[in-house]
């Protein structure tokens, strides 16, 4: 055709990093700990609440309600409702979305508007840029920024941390919304109370829509808490809290999310659903509304998986932590998600010149060297960045740790070797 055939809102957002990594890493044998999924089955409850929902009630084959199966938002508000302190009605407050890349996407659609500001916290779960542009927005960027450590120390996650005065300079006449990510991807930060409670009162200060990512909320670690921003004073009438039941119950396949806020916003999100997607697969909801019923009845005791899978986690995330210190990468110890990453400045300073396009940031050029020769995956850091800010941090790979053990095993093996290569 001689027309123009994309729509002018698909420039510059057409390349895809995951393909990319994902279709290099098939092509070799290679430990794949670059996308973020687990390798181990869902709890058994969350597998047979699927497979009863699939056997059973044959009316689940259908249509059920545009924004969300009602058991689902019934026990999402209920379940919502006691951690936020808060009476959310499950068919104004809630709605469900196909994961919880769905409820941003429809969350971004419905309120952001041509010219609009979005502040952005880097490093950042990377459709958060694209999503705002498809919107009409404009990015503004605000940079975590880590603290020096000691000689021989492990940095952490909670040393990345935003400077108030920058943060503030951020908020303009335009700015519509910031969107939050805790616990946060690629770096595994958990945000304080404190850290939190400075976002909120500038939100409310400049009168601020908060879009709050939680979908890592039950994946934290050395004793830290999750704090939603939306229980905060004044801000639940501004928030959006975006959840994930592929996060919480291991199911990322499930493609499963909500979204959760006061009726003033969540009436323009269904408008966005029922215009497009209409309504998610019912047989997914339900077995997802039957595994909320389930964490309810155990939640905060031993057996809630809600506590099983961190202690678990925890326990692989010293794993990898270890083990990737055996080869000279500086793991940065995360407090909470799935993901770790590594500093490999080192290995920048001893090879340089590791082939790729000139303008490719070293990271992205270090993960391809690492997939051919050392049989390793991961995701180069500098993708969660925006492009003025890449070659600030084109020395961190994203590693995903919530893994199988078999998997954490074939890992050491890889790296066993790239050792015995190391020694002289």
């Amino acid at each position: 055709m001689a027309k123009r055939l994309p729509a002018r809102r698909l420039d510059g957002i057409d390349h895809n990093p995951w393909v990319e990594f994902g279709k290099m890493a098939s092509e070799y044998d290679v430990v794949n700990l670059g996308q973020g999924f687990p390798d181990f089955p869902p709890p058994d409850f969350a597998v047979q609440a699927f497979q009863l929902a699939l056997s059973g009630d044959f009316m689940l084959n259908q249509y059920t309600r545009a924004f969300g199966y009602p058991p689902l938002t019934k026990i999402l508000a209920s379940f919502f409702g006691k951690l936020l302190e808060q009476e959310i009605d499950p068919l104004k407050n809630v709605l469900v979305t196909v994961g919880a890349y769905g409820a941003l996407f429809t969350a971004f659609q419905a309120l952001v508007d041509e010219g609009d500001e979005v502040i952005i916290i880097e490093p950042f779960f990377d459709c958060y840029e694209p999503m705002t542009l498809m919107a009409g927005g404009h990015p503004v960027f605000v940079t975590l920024k880590p603290s020096p450590t000691g000689d021989g120390e492990l940095d952490s996650a909670g040393n990345w941390r935003l400077d108030p005065t920058e943060l503030a300079s951020k908020f303009t006449s335009r700015t519509k919304a910031l969107i939050l990510n805790t616990p946060n991807n690629p770096l595994g930060k958990v945000f304080s109370k404190a850290e939190l409670e400075l976002v909120a009162s500038l939100c409310q200060q400049h009168d601020v829509i908060c879009i709050s990512d939680e979908v890592y909320q039950w994946l934290v670690y050395d004793g830290h808490q999750h704090v939603s921003i939306a229980s905060l004073p004044g801000m639940w009438e501004r928030t959006l809290t975006i959840g994930s039941a592929g996060k919480s119950f291991s199911a990322t396949g499930w493609k499963v999310g909500w979204a959760l806020g006061p009726d003033s916003l969540m009436k323009h999100l269904r408008t966005v659903q029922q215009n497009s997607v209409y309504h998610c697969p019912t047989q997914g909801q339900a077995a997802v509304a039957q595994s909320f019923q389930h964490e309810q009845l155990h939640f905060g005791q031993p057996s809630s998986y809600f506590v099983q899978l961190p202690q678990a986690m925890w326990r692989s995330r010293d794993h990898m932590v270890r083990s990737l210190q055996s080869v000279g990468l500086r793991p940065v110890v995360p407090q909470g998600s799935y993901f770790l990453i590594a500093d490999i400045s080192d290995f920048k300073s001893k090879m340089p010149d590791l082939p790729g396009d000139v303008d490719e940031p070293y990271d992205k050029r270090f993960v391809k060297w690492m997939i051919r020769n050392k049989g390793l995956a991961g995701i180069p850091v500098s993708i969660f960045y925006s492009r003025p800010h890449q070659k600030h941090f084109d020395h961190y790979v994203r590693f995903c740790f919530v893994k199988d053990e078999s998997t954490l095993q074939a890992l050491d093996e890889k790296l066993q070797k790239w050792k015995d290569e190391l020694r002289p």
